[in-house]
C-alpha cells in the first residue's frame, strides 16, 4: 500500500513536525512519540503553515486533514502504523535505541525510516528486529514543502524496502532519490557542506558578510539550481561542444588554490562574527514571518517550474494528478450523492487573487468556475490517458453572475449541476458559496456560472461523441440531476429589462 492510512512518527521537532504536517495535510492519520509538552501545539502551527502553503500551491482537491495524536510511548506511536518515520536528534545512540524499540513494537511488515541527515543506515539498523525493513528517508526543511527525500539502504536493507519507502513518499508529493550506496551525509548534504565550508572561510577572512554571501547564492547560481544542477549548468557553459569542451577549458582551474577543502576553526571570535551578522541580516522580523516568506517563495518557484514541466515542478504536477485522481475516486466511490449538485471544488482565496479592496478579482471568479468544470470532467473519468488517446473538451459558452464579494483567505466551494447533455455536449451550472461552517455567512452565494462544454475527438480534431467512461458517467449525472429544480439564474442573459 503506497498511501498509508496511519503513520507513526518518532520525534516531533522541526523535522518530525514537518513530516507530521505533510502526512496530515494529505489526509493521513499521525501518531507522534515525543514527551515534550509543546509538541502538539508546535505541530499544529506547522500544519497551519502547510495548509496555508498548499492552498496557494495547488487548486487540486485536498483530502480532509488526518487526525493527530501525541504520545509519550514509542510502542503506542508505532503499534498500529502502516509506516514509521524517525526524526530524533542527530545522535547515533538515541536513534539506534529508538529504532530498535520501534522495530519490536511495529508490525513486522512495516517499513521504518530514519530522517538522519548523515548517519549510516547500517549502524542505525544494527540493533533492530527485522533490519531488512529499516531505511533512511532524509528530507529537507520545510518537510511539508520541499520535495526531495534521499532514500538510503544499509547492508541489511532489502531493496524492496527502499522501493516501498519511495512509493510512500511519492504518494505525498515528494521526489525520492534512491542513493546507490551508503556514504556519510549522503549526496545533498555533502554538496551543501562544501559550500558551507567555503562560506565560513569567506566570513572568517572578512571577504564577505553572511548577507553578501547569501546574495551571491540567491541572485546567482541558486536561481539555476532550482531546475538545473551543477553538471547540466556546466555542460551549457561548454556551448555546443558540451561537457568535454568545458572540462578542457576550465578543468585546469581546479588545480588553483581558490577554495578550501576543510572548514576554518570555529573560534569564539568567528562564532560571534557569524552570529552578529546573522542577527543583523534577519533584522526585526520574527522567525514565523521568515518561515512564511520562505514558504511563499518556495510556492512561487514550484509553480513557476510546474509551468515549465521541469525539476521539482514536474513532481508538483505529478502530485496534483494524484490529488485529482483521489478526488475523482472519492466522488465515483459514492462520497457525493449523485442526485444533488456535486461539490467537487473547494479552495481558499489566495492573497494574490484580490484587488486593492481585498476582494477577489473578476478573472479569478472565471478561473474558479473553469476549475469546477475541470473537476466535473475528471469526476466523469477524464485523465491524461483520455486526453492523449480519445480527446478533450472546450468551454464554448459562458455566462457569469457576480452576486457578492469575497476576500482573501476565505474558503469557498463550488457545486455543479448538470442541466443537460447529449453525445458531445454537456450543459453545467456552477454555484459558488462561502464554505466555512460556523461562520455567520456560511453558505452565502457569491456567484454563479453557466457553461456549455463541447467534446473534441483526438482523431479528427473536431467536435465528436464522448468516449467511455465519460459518455456513460456524463449521461448518468444528467439523468440523476434531471429532476432537480432549475437553479435561479439559469438561462439568464444580460439585459436592462
Amino acid at each position: 500500500m503506497s498511501t498509508p492510512a496511519h503513520v507513526g512518527l518518532l520525534g516531533g521537532g522541526v523535522i518530525g513536525g514537518g513530516w507530521a504536517a505533510r502526512f496530515l495535510v494529505n489526509g493521513i492519520d499521525v501518531t507522534v512519540f515525543d514527551p515534550a509538552p509543546e509538541t502538539a501545539p508546535r505541530i499544529q502551527r506547522m500544519l497551519d503553515n502547510a495548509r496555508r502553503a498548499y492552498g496557494a500551491l495547488t487548486l487540486a482537491p485536498l483530502a480532509e486533514p488526518g487526525r493527530l495524536r501525541v504520545t509519550d510511548r514509542v510502542a503506542e506511536a508505532v503499534a498500529d502504523a502502516d509506516f514509521v518515520q524517525e526524526s530524533a536528534p542527530e545522535r547515533e545512540d538515541v536513534k539506534r535505541a529508538l529504532l530498535a524499540e520501534a522495530s519490536r513494537a511495529a508490525r513486522p511488515e512495516v517499513v521504518i525510516a530514519s530522517s538522519t541527515s548523515g548517519l549510516l543506515p547500517t549502524r542505525l539498523q544494527a540493533d533492530c528486529a527485522g533490519p531488512e525493513r529499516v531505511v533512511v528517508g532524509h528530507p529537507f526543511n520545510p518537510v511539508y514543502l520541499m520535495p526531495l527525500v534521499e532514500v538510503v539502504g544499509g547492508q541489511h536493507t532489502d531493496p524492496a524496502t527502499r522501493d516501498r519507502a519511495a512509493a510512500v513518499y511519492r504518494a505525498v508529493g515528494m521526489h525520492p532519490l534512491i542513493v546507490r550506496r551508503e556514504i556519510d551525509a549522503f549526496i545533498a548534504d555533502r554538496l551543501m557542506e562544501a559550500l558551507w565550508r567555503e562560506a565560513l572561510h569567506l566570513v572568517d577572512g572578512d571577504i564577505a558578510t553572511v548577507d553578501e554571501i547569501d546574495q551571491a547564492v540567491a541572485y546567482g547560481p541558486g536561481l539555476r539550481w532550482s531546475f538545473m544542477g551543477t553538471f547540466l549548468t556546466y555542460r551549457l557553459a561548454g556551448g555546443a561542444a558540451g561537457m568535454r569542451h568545458f572540462l578542457a577549458q576550465f578543468g585546469p582551474a581546479l588545480k588553483l588554490p581558490w577554495t578550501h577543502t576543510t572548514a576554518p576553526e570555529l573560534t569564539e571570535a568567528l562564532i560571534d562574527k557569524i552570529a552578529d551578522q546573522s542577527d543583523a541580516q534577519a533584522g526585526h522580523r520574527a522567525i514565523e514571518d521568515w518561515e512564511r516568506l520562505r514558504d511563499d517563495c518556495l510556492v512561487a518557484v514550484l509553480q513557476g517550474l510546474r509551468s515549465q514541466d521541469t525539476g521539482a515542478g514536474r513532481t508538483l504536477k505529478d502530485y496534483e494528478a494524484l490529488l485529482f485522481d483521489r478526488g475523482q475516486a472519492r466522488a465515483v466511490a459514492g462520497d457525493l450523492p449523485p442526485d444533488r449538485p456535486l461539490v467537487l471544488c473547494r479552495l481558499r482565496v489566495r492573497p494574490d487573487w484580490v484587488d486593492y479592496n481585498d476582494h477577489m478579482t473578476e478573472s479569478r471568479y472565471l478561473q474558479v468556475f473553469g476549475d469546477a468544470s475541470d473537476a466535473f470532467v475528471r469526476y466523469a473519468g477524464f485523465d491524461d490517458a483520455y486526453l492523449k488517446d480519445r480527446g478533450s473538451f472546450f468551454t464554448v459558452e459562458t455566462h457569469l453572475r457576480h452576486l457578492a464579494e469575497v476576500s482573501a483567505s476565505r474558503t469557498i466551494a463550488t457545486a455543479t449541476q448538470v442541466l443537460g447533455a447529449d453525445t458531445k455536449r454537456v450543459h453545467v451550472f456552477h454555484t459558488m458559496t462561502l464554505d466555512e461552517p460556523g461562520a455567520a455567512d456560511h453558505g452565502r452565494v457569491l456567484a454563479t456560472a453557466e457553461h456549455m462544454l463541447l467534446h473534441v475527438a483526438v482523431e479528427t480534431g473536431r467536435a465528436g461523441p464522448w468516449a467511455e467512461p465519460l459518455a456513460s458517467r456524463i449521461a448518468a449525472a444528467a439523468a440523476a440531476h434531471a429532476d432537480l429544480p432549475t437553479p435561479e439564474g439559469a438561462g439568464r442573459r444580460i439585459s436592462m429589462g
